[in-house]
């Protein structure tokens, strides 16, 4: 199974592609981030991440795609940029016909790190020794995507059981 993750951002949106091979073991196949310029009016900025995440759609094909939930801000307004990006990542999603699962951040973390409460520097830590990677992916925006797709590929057991079950009902 191939799974995209994704962290999204209004300026940074970190994406990780990780599989799972048969043995169940995850594997780190590509991450990055897609920046936009803080200048820019806010649709330029969303057409470039829906591109963005367009094309490693295209280049990777991935079977799922795992979505961190918004987080709510002090700052409304950071709040609401997040919203949009976090619709045009769903709307790529969409568009190449994944199944879609979206998960908030303190679940992300939890999965990974083993409490909700995590800080950035733990998750970091945890995705390079789940993924056995010499280091952790950079920037921290790239590694929340990793953790994103972990997260569903943790799942993953569960909700296969839980498909088969809803389909023999």
């Amino acid at each position: 199974m191939l799974v995209l993750g994704v962290d999204p951002g209004s300026a940074n949106t970190g994406y990780g592609i990780v599989r799972l091979s048969p043995k169940r073991t995850m594997h780190l196949v590509e991450c990055g981030v897609i920046r936009t310029k803080a200048r820019d009016p806010l649709a330029t900025r969303l057409n470039e991440i829906f591109e963005g995440l367009s094309d490693v759609l295209s280049r990777h094909k991935p079977d799922a795609m795992a979505v961190e939930d918004v987080f709510y801000s002090r700052n409304v307004r950071t709040t609401v940029a997040l919203g949009h990006a976090r619709g045009v990542v769903l709307l790529a999603g969409e568009r190449a016909g994944l199944p879609l699962h979206e998960f908030p951040p303190a679940v992300i973390k939890k999965a990974v790190a083993g409490t909700g409460a995590a800080t950035k520097d733990q998750v970091q830590f945890m995705v390079a020794r789940l993924l056995r990677l010499a280091a952790a992916p950079e920037p921290a925006d790239a590694s929340d995507g990793v953790a994103a797709a972990i997260t569903l590929l943790m799942q993953a057991p569960f909700l296969a059981a839980a498909q088969r079950a809803s389909l023999a009902s």
